[in-house]
């Protein structure tokens, strides 16, 4: 197996890293793992064939800083790591008393050093958040760890609390909002932060997950993105955001055809 780790991993192309949520689900052992490969070599693998990977498992449980240190040495240079934040925090009736918890989560997963990408805090759908305990929530987001500077990504599943004061309240917070690309739960591109974020979920069961044709597109849009561009096709709740030289940005497929996802990200790499 030694030689499936010996060719050079991807690198982010202007500023973009595609790749997928987690990197442990059986039917990849079948289409993008190889054919022998040990389970505890399979984030080894997956961060030589992306640029990313979203962690969704820490919305379930944290784990030990050692764990993240783990991972973070597993993978190559220049790979990051997006994380979900607990759900206990998530789901709290009152998030002005999380901020031990807040602390204590990035404190570990901080471990991940220079591979720690956006955490992104997602409010479930049925989850009513007002502006004001938001406006609160944001203030315990810490901007920096360690010395590194934090980016955090603010998915709401809400449709009645995505409006232009939520886009307003993330902007000014400088918390990106996650585009969806969803028909289940609201999406929107409204830039808010230097960086995006996009999970994609429409992906289909056919080799490359996406067509050819949109992947063509999702590379346009991308690269748009990166160049700073505000994307007027897409659905928008706000203003517009106001004009920057480039953003730095991730792209991600997520759930629908779960087991084509790892072939659309390197499809999408591939085009970038």
């Amino acid at each position: 197996m030694a030689d499936l780790f010996a060719s050079a991993p991807p690198t982010a192309t202007e500023g973009i890293r595609v790749g997928i949520g987690g990197w442990t689900f059986a039917p990849w052992r079948s289409n993008f793992y190889p054919a022998g490969l040990v389970q505890r070599r399979e984030l080894e693998y997956a961060s030589r064939q992306l640029t990313a990977i979203e962690i969704n498992g820490t919305y379930y449980g944290v784990q030990k800083p050692a764990t993240y240190a783990n991972w973070r040495d597993l993978t190559p240079d220049g790979f990051v790591f997006s994380a979900k934040a607990p759900k206990r925090i998530m789901q709290s009736r009152s998030l002005a008393s999380m901020q031990t918890q807040v602390e204590d989560f990035v404190g570990g997963i901080a471990e991940l050093g220079a591979k720690l990408g956006p955490l992104v805090w997602q409010f479930e759908a049925g989850r009513r958040v007002d502006a004001e305990e938001l406006d609160g929530f944001l203030t315990l987001l810490p901007p920096a760890m360690d010395g590194r500077p934090l980016r955090h990504a603010l998915e709401v599943r809400d449709p009645a609390a995505v409006d232009a004061e939520f886009i307003e309240l993330a902007r000014r917070h400088q918390v990106a909002t996650v585009f969806t690309d969803s028909t289940d739960y609201p999406s929107f591109a409204d830039l808010t932060a230097d960086f995006v974020y996009a999970r994609l979920m429409r992906s289909q069961p056919i080799d490359t997950g996406y067509p050819s044709k949109e992947l063509d597109l999702w590379a346009e849009r991308a690269r748009a993105w990166s160049r700073g561009e505000d994307i007027a096709e897409l659905p928008h709740v706000g203003e517009r955001a106001p004009a920057l030289p480039r953003r730095d940005v991730f792209v991600y497929f997520i759930s629908s055809a779960k087991e084509r996802n790892p072939a659309a990200a390197m499809e999408l790499i591939r085009r970038l």
